[in-house]
């Protein structure tokens, strides 16, 4: 499998983002045809939805490209890959003494 840098992958957000503005533009266009009150606020507040998605994909591309971290999708990474955590601190919250568990047992 082939990794893509964070540079890269910072760039790469502007696609998502103007996917999600293309699909703001079509529902405001529709929006602009309608009658019913209540379907126009709805459209509105998808549209405003539309366009919090789009600035969260944008800022999280920004940062990418000047921190050089992958962002969430680094942080989702490590979390569903367990195996490359450091598993022996959370042990030693419950173990204090760093004995391994069970050792404790008086006559071992």
């Amino acid at each position: 499998m082939m990794m893509c840098s964070p540079k890269i992958m910072g760039m790469l957000a502007i696609v998502p983002s103007a996917v999600l503005l293309t699909i703001s533009f079509f529902v405001l266009v529709v929006l602009r045809k309608l009658d019913k009150d209540g379907l126009k606020a709805f459209g509105y507040v998808v549209v405003a939805l539309l366009w919090v998605c789009a600035l969260m994909v944008f800022s999280s591309g920004i940062y990418a490209l000047s921190s050089g971290k992958r962002g969430i999708t680094g942080m989702m990474k490590r979390m569903h890959c367990p195996g490359q955590q450091n598993m022996s601190a959370p042990m030693m919250m419950h173990n204090p003494q760093g004995n391994p568990m069970g050792s404790d047992i008086k006559g071992h």
